[in-house]
């Protein structure tokens, strides 16, 4: 299904139409798309549904049939320079030298912003310290990535992301080797960027953190099942199925979360 279309002013990403092929699978199936502008919306569903696909050519990495538009203009008409002014990315697993330092590394998300072979700004500085501060690397600027954690890397990729300032943000896994309370840390940024204005996407294994967000769209088999309110029954019982009842969305002191449906697991021996 597809939401009730909204005023151009209103939605940040529409895409109509899409379609995707991975080599010689055809792995999006003609979707139609809105993504409403200053909402946080999480993309889910099983492995292979086509959620990573979709955020690629939503951020214009990816040969495609059907159109993207970003704020109300053709992806593809965009300059490329005002394309990255506008539209932040976090891929999946992201790699950077690993003799680069934090601080190198998080400057790179400002070159959107600078002359070509230009110098650095005090904005740009200043912005890339804020984001390494958002993502507590602050204190590990001047080390290298190769030093880093699986985690503590990732926390780096997040904050050149950040520090592009770009009003359409899409992060794809962006939790991967994160532990709870760098989870918690990561909500709190994407809340405080959706209530500045920011236009937060994101692909999610984490159902239960997905389920944070303004809007759901589950996907599956290259498809758009449903798209809805994070709240919204209907939303989880679209997340039930996709997943062919193997999770239960619960209210649990005052969140949704997914846990394991009691009636999908194997049956224990008995005694």
């Amino acid at each position: 299904m597809t939401a009730t279309l909204q005023p151009a002013a209103l939605v940040a990403l529409r895409a109509q139409g899409l379609g995707a092929r991975l080599g010689s699978t055809q792995v999006l199936q003609g979707l139609d798309l809105q993504i409403e502008a200053a909402r946080w919306t999480s993309i889910v569903g099983p492995n292979g549904a086509g959620k990573s696909t979709l955020l690629k050519v939503l951020a214009g990495l990816m040969a495609h049939t059907g159109v993207v538009h970003l704020q109300g203009q053709p992806l593809a008409a965009w300059p490329a320079r005002q394309r990255a002014q506008q539209l932040a990315w976090l891929g999946q697993s992201e790699g950077a030298g690993d003799d680069l330092t934090v601080w190198d590394v998080a400057l790179l998300g400002r070159l959107p912003h600078q002359a070509w072979l230009g110098k650095p700004r005090p904005e740009d500085y200043a912005a890339v310290e804020h984001a390494l501060r958002q993502t507590q690397a602050w204190d590990w600027r001047e080390r290298t990535l190769g030093q880093l954690s699986g985690g503590e890397r990732q926390r780096v990729l997040l904050a050149r992301a950040l520090s592009v300032q770009a009003p359409v943000l899409l992060m794809d896994e962006p939790l991967v080797n994160l532990d709870p309370p760098h989870q918690a840390d990561w909500l709190h940024i994407v809340r405080t960027l959706v209530a500045r204005g920011t236009t937060v996407v994101s692909v999610l294994h984490e159902i239960s953190m997905a389920l944070h967000a303004d809007t759901l769209v589950v996907m599956a088999q290259g498809r758009i099942c449903h798209q809805g309110a994070c709240a919204d029954p209907a939303s989880h019982r679209a997340l039930e199925a996709v997943f062919e009842g193997r999770i239960a969305i619960h209210a649990v002191q005052g969140q949704w979360v997914a846990l394991p449906a009691t009636s999908a697991l194997p049956s224990q021996p008995s005694d």
